[in-house]
């Protein structure tokens, strides 16, 4: 019990401690997670054999991930994403596999050994490239959508490497483990595979009845997801009993897991068909608020791991061989990654983002290179010196997201006009433009529990939005095809909070004139444009100064001494009167850009400066307004009826 005591303060003391740090220096959290791991294990060794075991429970964030993920998504989404979780994803492992064991034979590998490891470092890190989209916000842009459908597909694609790595065994190797067998049958890796099979629903069963158990487990999970799941968490949601619905959501999770594990399958990949079943579920923001904290920790734990697993003494020993293969695989990796970022037309930016993204191996490597040891694919040495290749190239990849923050995303962005983003959701209100009038629309419509799609053609604007975690698609909302795709057929409001003013009155008028039943609130720069919006089919305009101005000014009037009852009075008349005084004028404005030409105008205009100045004497004057809702003060007489 202390022993273990002391490893859970070990290891929350090297997070709550080096991630901090590594946020503040821009590194990210995901790298400040490695280093406590690497300063805890193999320098300090505070940790020790401990941690292989601890990174198996920790995997338990990766599928958490993965549930969560799924749950962002529905049935209609990801069968969108099939031509990038097929054709992308596929050309992928195959083009990185065969690049990487062509490289493997030039060194004198033999083919069996060359195409093995050719298909382990083909898989990429999905807890550390998802946890990094999600945190920089990046996860909704076109290079973070591509990796996500590369990584979806590897995790697939994990099913047939496990079936395929035993048929690249090496006769000398096989030979080696019989012997081994013969003079020690009860080793502890006997006993382990002994156990793992004795675990397995599919050990030993032939090639048309384990393929009828995976269809079936997957069935079971399509199935139970469907006509079970909410069944089970409406009752436990009845017993308004909170932990017990906490309990209920990881029981889910971890049983489909489970099961996953029983057939051979990846958990992850049957956590996330779970979690897009029930994308639609009345409980899904319910799931994701009580998951999340869990994924959070787990994963934060299984990146430690990585860390301290790292072995010095053989990194050292053989320091060369080891970061000239990390960077030979990152490199022949980007060179598949960024030549199937141009095959798909990925904006120069987004190519980058999934290149630099994707080019490390991944934790699932460890659990590849562990089985094709036990399969006598992989020598034990030769298994170590890769490990240590894996673990390196996840250690980079933080550096590398570095890299495209600090050098290429700033070069790329003055040096060409982005494409469009594609807009993967929609909403009840679109807003046009992410300024600072837009952004404070939509935090309050955020805040209220509205869903929004934010449209602006100012890739800045966008970026700093994603940093902050507020999905937005770069665009130009006048653009037909963008608003269709951002949904406003079905929308029901779109708020015009663009900075040209022109286009403001282009994009209403287009609006209003295709989709009349969309309401349209717009932001006006002046008197003038307001009516121009008006007149071009805003249901409502407002002066974006207007309100800031009235409440300056009744502050002013509080400054100098005047009661806030008599201020709160004067600001609510001086509005009433200059509303109506805008309908009065609207009603002789024409568009002609010489004000001073239109008389009548002007006429008007003065009158109501003069109506205004009277009426303003005559609230000054008076003590109390009747007509005042929530002002009223009690009639006179009252006290003393009271006594």
């Amino acid at each position: 019990m202390d022993g273990m005591l002391f490893r859970l303060f070990v290891y929350l003391c090297a997070a709550v401690i080096a991630v901090p740090i590594a946020k503040r220096l821009g590194l990210g959290s995901v790298l400040g997670y490695l280093i406590a791991g690497i300063v805890i294990g193999p320098l300090l060794g505070l940790v020790g054999s401990e941690t292989s075991e601890i990174q198996h429970f920790a995997e338990l964030g990766v599928v958490m991930m993965l549930f969560l993920i799924g749950l962002e998504l529905d049935p209609s989404t990801l069968w969108a994403m099939r031509t990038r979780l097929l054709g992308m994803g596929g050309l992928q492992v195959a083009l990185s596999a065969a690049l990487i064991a062509l490289a493997a034979l030039a060194l004198g590998t033999d083919w069996r050994l060359a195409l093995a490891v050719g298909l382990i470092f083909s898989l990429s890190s999905t807890a550390i490239v998802m946890q990094t989209l999600t945190e920089k916000g990046l996860s909704g842009t076109q290079g973070g959508r591509s990796s996500f459908s590369v990584l979806l597909f590897q995790d697939i694609a994990l099913v047939p490497l496990l079936a395929l790595l035993p048929l690249l065994a090496s006769p000398e190797l096989l030979l080696i483990d019989a012997d081994a067998l013969v003079h020690a049958p009860q080793a502890a890796g006997s006993e382990t595979l002994a156990h793992a099979a004795e675990m397995s629903l599919v050990a030993g069963l032939p090639g048309w009845a384990h393929g009828l158990v995976v269809l079936g487990a997957i069935a079971s999970v399509l199935l139970g997801g469907h006509f079970l799941s909410r069944p089970l968490l409406r009752f436990v949601a009845e017993s308004r009993l909170r932990e017990i619905f906490t309990a209920a959501v990881l029981l889910l999770v971890v049983a489909i897991a489970l099961l996953m594990t029983l057939v051979d399958l990846s958990p992850a990949l049957g956590t996330f068909i779970a979690g897009v079943i029930l994308a639609n579920s009345e409980f899904r923001h319910e799931l994701e608020s009580d998951i999340e904290p869990f994924k959070g920790l787990l994963l934060g734990l299984f990146f430690i791991t990585v860390g301290a697993g790292i072995d010095f003494e053989i990194l050292f020993g053989d320091f060369a061989t080891v970061l000239g293969l990390t960077i030979g695989v990152i490199l022949l990796k980007g060179c598949v990654l960024f030549g199937l970022a141009r095959l798909f037309r990925l904006k120069t930016m987004d190519r980058w983002l999934f290149t630099l993204g994707l080019a490390q191996a991944g934790e699932f490597g460890f659990v590849l290179l562990n089985f094709s040891m036990s399969n006598s694919v992989i020598a034990m040495e030769d298994a170590k010196l890769l490990s240590l290749v894996v673990a390196l190239s996840m250690l980079l990849t933080p550096a590398l997201f570095v890299i495209y923050d600090r050098l290429i995303l700033p070069h790329k962005s003055r040096a060409e006009p982005a494409d469009a983003d594609e807009i993967d959701e929609q909403g009840p209100v679109i807003i046009a433009g992410i300024g600072r009038f837009g952004q404070i629309v939509n935090r309050l419509l955020i805040a209220s529990g509205i869903r929004t799609v934010v449209l602006d053609h100012e890739a800045s604007q966008i970026e700093t939005q994603h940093r902050f975690g507020i999905k937005s698609f770069f665009g130009d909302a006048t653009r037909p095809d963008l608003l269709r795709a951002a949904g406003i057929e079905e929308a029901q409001l779109l708020i015009v909070a663009i900075d040209d003013r022109d286009r403001a009155v282009q994009l209403v008028e287009y609006v209003k004139r295709r989709y009349p039943s969309v309401k349209v609130l717009a932001r006006a720069f002046d008197v003038n444009h307001l009516y121009l919006l008006r007149k071009a089919g805003a249901d409502v305009a407002l002066r974006e100064v207007f309100d800031a101005s009235l409440r300056l000014s009744a502050e002013a009037l509080k400054q100098l001494g005047m009661h806030a009852f008599k201020v709160e009075k004067m600001a609510r008349a001086f509005r009433r009167h200059d509303e109506a005084g805008l309908d009065q004028l609207y009603e002789l404005w024409d568009e002609h850009p010489d004000v001073a030409k239109n008389r009548a105008l002007l006429a008007r205009a003065r009158e109501h400066r003069e109506t205004l100045a009277v009426l303003m004497e005559t609230d000054r004057l008076q003590l109390h307004d009747r007509t005042e809702r929530g002002w009223t003060p009690p009639p006179k007489g009252a006290q003393a009826s009271s006594k």
